[in-house]
């Protein structure tokens, strides 16, 4: 069994550059603890709402803790519109 993550969230607009630069550098920090290569995603039509993708996870329990541990270390959510949250979804894909 494999996990799927999909992370979505609103961003400052005024700060997407910034933000932009912190998930990739998360990203690899991530990939390189894990194996596990993420994707960023910009809606289309609404390019302040991201999304993350994280596929083929072999433990979700462990992943997700290394998850949020970059996410704290990189203050992800300084970068948020003010009032929202990051929504973090979890899939089986078998």
């Amino acid at each position: 069994m494999k996990f799927c993550y999909y992370i979505y969230y609103r961003v400052d607009g005024a700060r997407t550059a910034e933000l932009e630069s912190a998930i990739h550098r998360m990203q690899q920090e991530l990939k390189e603890r894990t194996g596990i290569a993420g994707r960023l995603l910009k809606k289309h039509e609404e390019p302040l709402l991201w999304m993350e993708i994280y596929e083929n996870v072999p433990d979700a329990e462990a992943f997700g803790q290394a998850l949020a541990d970059r996410v704290e270390k990189f203050k992800l959510r300084r970068f948020l519109q003010p009032g929202t949250a990051r929504m973090v979804e979890c899939f089986v894909s078998e």
